[in-house]
């Protein structure tokens, strides 16, 4: 009989081990800046710590102004730079506690909570909620068809994200069940609004769509970069709006080899606005490359970061066509959040087929939606549209007086109009201004 070979026995403690002899420390410093809070992060060194860290101060709408990172080696020095979102430090003890614990010793970061799901974007705490993932090629008035097929299979979205791209619309909906609240698990029923789902979104183009379920999980941001970035919607970016754009307002994306270090550096220059950081290190880290130093400032409302990376294999970007990827990779990420034209926020009671009735009327109006967010909170429901015509001109005026007329008698409607230049971008806070959705604040409270 052939003896089988022996395998070194490792203990399965060892793994955590050294984070448990070396934990995470992270201070909230309230006393080093007279306009903006310090958070120190100290921390064992491990692929993906940047992402995380980053990932947490982003969800609980935080803005980053300036950063400093330091992992090479076996450690991981961060220093961060936040405000709230109204410019102001951040006193709110709960918050504070929260980044305290998040980022330390038993914290998602700390390698022993592996499984730490991410935001689960404005999901209610009563019943539990079926993911939704669709990616498909983008047209008017097809947020307003998605909404209507679940009102018709009598399903409820508790909350969503939308971001359109390039053409392209992605989506993650968080959808139960609309009389008993509770997660939509059976295989017929799931199998019918696949069916249904695709349909619409494939048009008459057979290769474009795709829609999958899942009953645990995702970091919606994340999921929506990945899922547009495997759809490729980098590519032939240059849109309408970036010619008719100043070009100090285009991103800016340049690679550059640090020989004595044998780094490759990754400068980003851009229109400052909420969750950029997050959007970048989100692509750099998908793509299989780890940062090992980066600069992150921001001057009035423009952002300037600066990575130094390295593949996961060791190596650096050499050849032009890694570094074209990388470059319209980055840019792709950046625009896809961009908000330009008009929001609408609207807060109403939450109601089986809000969403659908109120994309109907938004299309019924001529808008179309570039951007949406779909959130719970108790009874309240609030939902963001980011909108333009359907020639992805301006809205007019008159348009958003009849949507008034239309639909202020049941819900709030609050407007906001994104800044037209560098000079009014800069007084009107618009850069340093999130309307996503705050709601992970009011699950950790509750």
């Amino acid at each position: 009989e052939k003896k089988m070979g022996s395998w070194p026995y490792f203990d399965p403690e060892y793994e955590t081990l050294s984070i448990r002899i070396n934990p995470p420390q992270v201070c909230v410093d309230n006393s080093s800046c007279k306009d903006c809070t310090l958070v120190k992060v100290d921390s064992m060194n491990k692929p993906g710590i940047l992402l995380e860290v980053v990932q947490i101060l982003t969800d609980l709408d935080l803005i980053i102004t300036k950063a400093y990172i330091s992992s090479d080696g076996g450690w991981f020095m961060d220093v961060f730079h936040v405000t709230d979102q109204q410019g102001q430090k951040i006193t709110d003890n709960k918050t504070i506690e929260h980044i305290e614990k998040a980022l330390g010793p038993k914290g998602h970061t700390s390698g022993i909570l592996k499984t730490y799901p991410g935001r689960r974007v404005g999901v209610n705490s009563t019943g539990d909620c079926t993911a939704v993932e669709l990616i498909g090629r983008d047209r008017p008035g097809l947020l307003s068809e998605i909404s209507a097929v679940l009102a018709n299979l009598h399903i409820n979205v508790a909350a969503a994200e939308v971001w359109t791209h390039n053409r392209r619309i992605a989506c993650v909906l968080y959808v139960n069940d609309n009389t008993t609240f509770r997660a939509v698990d059976d295989a017929s029923r799931l199998s019918v609004m696949e069916e249904q789902l695709n349909n619409i979104l494939r048009g008459n183009d057979e290769n474009v769509a795709h829609t999958s379920f899942s009953l645990g999980s995702t970091h919606v941001d994340r999921r929506l970069h990945q899922l547009l970035f495997a759809d490729r919607d980098y590519e032939n970016t240059c849109s309408v709006t970036d010619l008719d754009s100043p070009s100090s307002f285009r991103p800016r994306v340049e690679i550059e080899q640090c020989e004595e270090k044998d780094y490759s550096v990754v400068t980003v220059k851009c229109k400052d606005r909420p969750k950029l950081m997050f959007d970048i290190v989100c692509t750099l880290t998908d793509m299989q490359y780890v940062v090992f130093h980066a600069t992150i400032s921001s001057e009035g409302p423009y952002a300037s970061q600066e990575y130094f990376v390295r593949h996961m294999d060791g190596c650096t970007l050499e050849t032009k066509g890694e570094k074209e990827k990388v470059i319209k990779c980055l840019e792709a990420a950046i625009r896809r959040r961009i908000s330009e034209g008009l929001s609408l926020e609207l807060c109403a009671k939450d109601r089986v087929g809000l969403l659908s009735e109120v994309t109907r009327i938004l299309r019924e109006n001529g808008l179309s939606v570039t951007r949406a967010g779909v959130t719970t909170v108790g009874e309240q429901a609030m939902n963001v549209f980011y909108v333009s015509d359907a020639s992805g001109n301006p809205v007019d005026a008159k348009i958003i007086e009849e949507l008034r007329k239309e639909i202020g008698h049941t819900m709030r409607l609050n407007v906001k109009r994104a800044p037209i230049n560098a000079e009014e971008l800069e007084t009107s806070g618009w850069a340093k201004t999130s309307f996503f959705f705050g709601s992970l604040l009011e699950k950790f409270r509750a």
